[in-house]
C-alpha cells in the first residue's frame, strides 16, 4: 500500500501535445518563408532584373574614380577675334553726336565756296575817310535823272558821274555801295551826301552826319 506506480499519460493528452508541436513548427516555417520573401524583395539583384527587362538606359555615371578620370573633357573653343568681314557686334559703330549737323556741314561748305568764287573781286581805285550826310528832297540831279531817296545813290563834288563807291561805317562795320549821280555836299569836312536809304543802311538818320570810310571801285 505504501508504493505507487507512475501514472502513464492518457492517449488524449498525448495527441494534444503532438498538435501543439506541429502547430509551432508550421508557424516557425511560415515566418521564415515570409522573412525570406521580404529579404529577396529588398535585394539589388531583385530590382536590377526588372530594370534590365524593361529596357531602361544604362547609367552614365562612372563606377569608380579611375573611370571618371578617364572620361574625355569637352573643351570650349576660344572665341575668334573680330575681322573686317565680321565685326564685333558688341561694339557699335561710332556716329557723330548730331547727324543733322554732320550732314549739313559738308553741303554748306561747297555752297559757300561757290558763292565766294562766284562773287567777282572788285579793284579799289582810291580810298579815304570823311564826313557823310544825307538828303531826301525830291529834285533833279546833276546826271539829269530825278533824285530817288530810296535808291542807293550819293553826291560827290569831283568823282565822275556813275562811279561806284563803297561806304563803310567803322562803328558797326556795316557797308553799302552807292552810285554817284549828283554833286555835293558843299559843307566843309563832308565829301559824300548819301540818299536817305543808303544812310539808314549803315547808320541812324537821327544823327544827321557820321564819319565814314569810302573806297572808289573800278567799273
Amino acid at each position: 500500500m505504501g508504493q505507487h506506480s507512475p501514472q502513464k499519460p492518457s492517449p488524449t493528452g498525448r495527441r494534444r501535445w503532438i498538435a501543439i508541436a506541429v502547430g509551432t513548427v508550421v508557424l516557425v516555417t511560415a515566418s521564415s518563408a515570409a522573412w525570406a520573401t521580404l529579404a529577396n524583395d529588398d535585394s539589388p539583384t531583385h530590382t536590377a532584373a526588372p530594370a534590365a527587362a524593361q529596357g531602361s538606359p544604362p547609367t552614365t555615371e562612372p563606377a569608380t574614380a579611375n573611370e571618371a578620370a578617364r572620361q574625355p573633357t569637352l573643351k570650349t573653343p576660344a572665341p575668334k577675334p573680330p575681322s573686317a568681314a565680321y565685326p564685333n557686334p558688341a561694339k557699335p559703330t561710332e556716329q557723330p553726336a548730331n547727324p543733322t549737323e554732320a550732314s549739313a556741314k559738308p553741303s554748306q561748305r561747297p555752297t559757300r565756296a561757290k558763292t565766294e568764287a562766284a562773287k567777282p573781286k572788285v579793284r579799289v581805285l582810291s580810298s579815304g575817310s570823311c564826313g557823310a550826310s544825307f538828303y531826301d528832297e525830291p529834285q533833279m540831279t546833276a546826271s539829269g535823272e530825278r533824285f530817288n531817296p530810296s535808291a542807293m545813290t550819293a553826291a560827290h563834288k569831283t568823282l565822275p558821274l556813275g562811279s561806284k563807291v563803297r561806304v563803310t561805317n567803322p562803328n558797326n562795320g556795316e557797308s553799302v555801295t552807292v552810285r554817284i549821280n549828283d554833286r555835293g555836299p558843299y559843307i566843309g569836312g563832308r565829301c559824300l551826301d548819301l540818299s536817305a536809304a543808303a544812310f539808314s543802311a549803315i547808320g541812324n538818320t537821327g544823327a544827321g552826319v557820321m564819319r565814314v570810310k569810302y573806297e572808289v571801285l573800278a567799273r
